[in-house]
């Protein structure tokens, strides 16, 4: 199996960065993946293999590339010379960077700093893990096991620069737990749609007002927003919940398992491609879409497959800045007996990962492709429902052997409707999130820890049996839509304007 934490960088890189040594290298290691991903799927050329080595051609520097391993590279070397030189994360940023300025003709200073906040990130946590230990729940430990994170951005673990004092506290990937900040909000500045009643159980607000449970961070974040509303008694604070909370990967989104519930909240933070507020339009077009979304999973024959995001509560004078989401829990949805996991802590790998015991590797992705993949083609196929299916929108339930029973999907906040979008690029946005982001990982992963398992006829077969009519050209495709995270972000793109470049296709029969 590959790991990320065998690059050997140079004797020196360590002291740029002032890290223990160690956690300098490891950190290093976790942070080239996803960079190195980035670049060889957006920018280089595959040239040959040599020994252990995949070899590629940087266009914009004319030079040579080699790196250890596939699905996870690592080691990056560059031919000087004549001979091979090991570049150490500093110096990977400055080629990544070089090669997109001369490719786009455009300079972004402030994606090499989230590079490298992204990996100063990585090794802040691994500092924090040390003194830690892993959660005793399984789903929480599959939810905040993600120190790589997305495996195709340059950037994935950056948190906005600041210090690390300012969000360790809030960070999944370092166990964390917290209590919600309880606030009071005046009665006549209350926004709301849907089903929040679930947000006035978690403690008592004064007469004339409403209880809004708010994340730390965010109140941190928008201290001087809210500082007005604090002042006029518009808000109110009235302490924290008797409860921790915890955070799930997706860092905004908490779960509150005592309460089978999760919130999620704004978070005015740059997180891979986005500041991750929760947004007036998409607030605004929340009951609409999950309403279509619940309808279409109600519909298919099979175990209940959506989370359901139920309402939203807010301040009209700080519509995005307050906001928190109500978001069903498991009760009622999960099949009895199974333990639920995240898709992405899967591919990421911890202690207690079933894939680590798979001994049937057909069974288990067969059984895996019958639950994740129906109802997602059912709800585009029979209700226009574009579901956002990522690695980390996915909840997959295992039984006691490991053995997946269920998949279940969240976060109405990306589903996208047919025809709010057109069909084309609706189904296109599917194909990257289901089978690029998702299930080419899963199969991955799998394939890693059995050599010699070929996971692609069965997907084919899964797929082949569902009456789309654009199932047919997918199988015969030579390529795939897959997501340019590297150049969407150089060139400064929204975060929603997905673009693609055609990657090869698994699926296409040889």
């Amino acid at each position: 199996m590959e790991r990320v934490d065998l690059m050997p960088p140079p004797a020196d890189d360590d002291s740029a960065h002032g890290d223990d040594p160690a956690i300098g290298r490891l950190a290093d290691a976790y942070a080239a993946v996803p960079l190195l991903n980035c670049l060889l799927r957006e920018v280089a050329r595959p040239v040959r293999v040599e020994g252990g080595h995949r070899v590629y051609h940087l266009p914009g520097g004319d030079r040579l590339l080699r790196v250890r391993g596939t699905r996870r590279p690592a080691a990056p070397e560059v031919e000087a010379g004549g001979a091979w030189r090991c570049l150490g994360h500093p110096e990977l940023v400055d080629l990544v960077a070089g090669e997109l300025r001369r490719r786009t003709g455009l300079d972004n200073p402030g994606l090499p700093s989230e590079m490298t906040d992204s990996r100063d990130v990585v090794a802040a946590l691994l500092a924090a893990r040390a003194g830690t230990t892993p959660p005793e729940d399984l789903y929480q430990r599959s939810e905040q096991c993600l120190l790589t994170g997305h495996t195709h951005h340059p950037a994935p673990k950056a948190r906005g620069g600041g210090p690390a004092a300012a969000w360790l506290p809030y960070a999944p990937e370092a166990y964390a737990r917290f209590p919600l900040v309880l606030l009071g909000l005046r009665e006549d500045t209350v926004v709301e749609e849907g089903d929040t009643a679930a947000l006035d159980t978690l403690g008592t607000a004064p007469p004339g007002y409403r209880l809004l449970p708010a994340h730390p961070w965010q109140l941190d974040l928008a201290a001087r927003e809210l500082a007005p509303a604090f002042a006029d008694g518009r808000l109110l604070r009235l302490g924290t919940t008797a409860f921790d909370t915890w955070p799930t990967a997706a860092i905004r989104t908490l779960h509150l398992p005592g309460r089978d519930l999760f919130l999620k909240f704004s978070l005015d933070v740059r997180i891979t491609n986005d500041i991750r507020r929760l947004w007036r339009h998409d607030l605004l077009a929340l009951r609409r879409t999950d309403s279509a979304t619940s309808a279409a999973f109600a519909a298919y024959d099979g175990p209940p497959g959506w989370l359901g995001d139920r309402g939203y509560r807010t301040g009209c004078f700080a519509f995005e800045a307050l906001a928190v989401l109500v978001r069903d829990g498991f009760a009622g949805r999960l099949v009895p007996g199974a333990t639920p996991l995240l898709a992405a802590g899967l591919v990421e790998g911890f202690d207690g990962n079933p894939l680590d015991r798979v001994t049937d590797p057909e069974a288990w992705w067969e059984a895996y492709l019958a639950h994740a993949v129906p109802p997602v083609l059912a709800a585009f196929a029979g209700h226009g429902v574009v579901v956002e299916a990522h690695l980390q929108n996915t909840l997959v339930a295992v039984d006691a052997d490991g053995m997946p029973v269920q998949v279940l999907y969240r976060d109405a906040e990306g589903v996208k409707l047919l025809p709010d979008v057109e069909r084309a690029a609706g189904w296109e946005r599917l194909v990257y999130c289901l089978v690029v982001n998702h299930l080419t990982e899963i199969a991955g992963a799998l394939a890693e820890r059995r050599p010699g398992f070929d996971p692609w006829p069965a997907a084919r077969r899964e797929l082949a049996r569902h009456d789309l009519p654009e199932i047919p050209a997918l199988l015969a495709s030579p390529t795939l839509p897959a997501k340019t995270n590297l150049l969407l972000r150089w060139t400064g793109a929204d975060g929603a304007d997905a673009r693609y470049l055609p990657l090869p296709n698994p699926l296409r029969r040889s």
